[in-house]
């Protein structure tokens, strides 16, 4: 079975539902009653993971497909829904540490998992050191003692690449447990796992659910390791999918493979296109030629459609680009329809302690965007019209 044929089948294909019901029901309860003393017993021992679901917090059927499906595209065990990519992101690295754990970090990560490690993890007794992605020696030197190392590839704004193989065989042979957050590539693209790490995680509010009506995680690994997870951290901090959720990222899912191939093919000739402009110094985008690690990038089964890039222009100018664009939206978040800009400048207005962009020293004359599924001749013409206005 060829790639290609083992995703469309994965995606597309379910178990046998109710009345022949091509998509599975929205099962809309709190609860699942018992027939027998026996069988609830069965399902108290199996944390819900298997057979007869219990309560929706810990499982609920409709949540539990998605789970099923996630976990085979990443080539994983099992998998545990969240209400979003930071209760996935908080529960996975919680049910790894405990008081005097070190973790590792590579720098530019997602600013919210910055803040879960500078601001919440230290009130914990957890220790965290950054560490560049893209210097394995950095990484084999600081590995000793460690509990976790937490990956991100590509990181955010920047993009920058990890090689996955070589950090999973380091980590390993010092006992470090490794997660990664494969939000931007998905397993379409990226399957962490074949690579050695142990843990992959996902904001499935981007490329899995793909309509921008949904904020969702999931963490996928071993058997064991969900089964860690669920014992404790899952269902004490409650961060539990809904039912609805559960079938809008079912929704997703059928047509992740045509979406990204769509959002690839605009951000390549998009890319290219900023890439020899005036107005434009340097555009992160593993796709181009150009790409500092494009040896790396090779690794990556495609690309997808967020990007950033850094423009010839101070503040004001910025300012003028922003506000001309149309097509390109001013928002938070990617991964659905719709195309987005994002300046770093506006990250940079809260300059509170430890701000993840002043931190990383991401330039300020930084801009990302995500190119969406509109027609791409209306999306350069859009940015070629604001670049003209700076």
């Amino acid at each position: 079975m060829t790639k290609s044929t083992r995703v469309a089948s994965i995606l597309t294909h379910d178990d046998t539902y109710p009345f022949g019901a091509v998509v599975p029901p929205i099962y809309q309860t709190s609860l699942f009653t018992f027939e027998s003393f026996e069988e609830m017993e069965d399902s108290f021992r199996s944390l819900g993971l298997d057979g007869h679901p219990m309560y929706s917090r810990g499982n609920n059927p409709s949540v539990q497909v998605f789970e099923h499906k996630v976990a085979a595209l990443e080539g994983g065990e099992a998998a545990r829904a969240f209400s979003s990519g930071m209760a996935a992101i908080s529960t996975a690295i919680l049910a790894r540490c405990q008081a005097g754990s070190r973790v590792l970090c590579v720098e530019c990560v997602y600013p919210d998992a910055f803040k879960f490690f500078t601001q919440l993890a230290p009130r914990y007794g957890i220790t965290v050191e950054f560490v560049d992605g893209r210097d394995l020696n950095a990484i084999q030197t600081a590995l000793p003692g460690a509990t976790l190392l937490y990956l991100e590839n590509p990181t955010s704004m920047v993009f920058r690449l990890q090689d996955l193989s070589a950090i999973a065989n380091m980590a390993r042979a010092h006992g470090v447990y490794t997660i990664i957050d494969n939000s931007w590539a998905t397993p379409l693209y990226q399957r962490p796992i074949e690579h050695g790490i142990d843990m992959v995680v996902h904001s499935a509010s981007k490329y899995l659910g793909g309509h921008s009506d949904t904020v969702a995680g999931i963490a996928i690994g071993t058997h064991a390791d969900i089964e860690k997870i669920n014992r404790l951290e899952y269902s004490v901090l409650g961060g539990k999918l809904s039912p609805f959720e559960g079938w809008l990222l079912l929704r997703g899912l059928r047509t992740l493979n045509l979406r990204l191939e769509a959002h690839q093919k605009s951000a390549l000739e998009i890319a290219g296109k900023l890439e020899r402009h005036e107005k434009v110094a340097k555009v992160n985008c593993p796709g181009l030629k150009g790409f500092a690690q494009a040896d790396l990038a090779k690794k990556l089964g495609g690309i997808t459609g967020l990007m950033s890039f850094e423009l010839n222009a101070d503040r004001e100018g910025i300012k003028r680009f922003i506000n001309s664009l149309e097509y390109f939206k001013l928002g938070v978040s990617w991964g659905g329809h719709e195309s987005l800009v994002f300046p770093i400048a506006l990250g940079l207005l809260n300059r509170g302690a430890l701000n993840p962009y002043d931190y990383f020293g991401i330039p300020e004359n930084t801009v990302r965007i995500h190119v969406g599924l509109e027609d791409v001749n209306d999306l350069w013409s859009d940015l070629e019209t604001a670049l003209g206005r700076i």
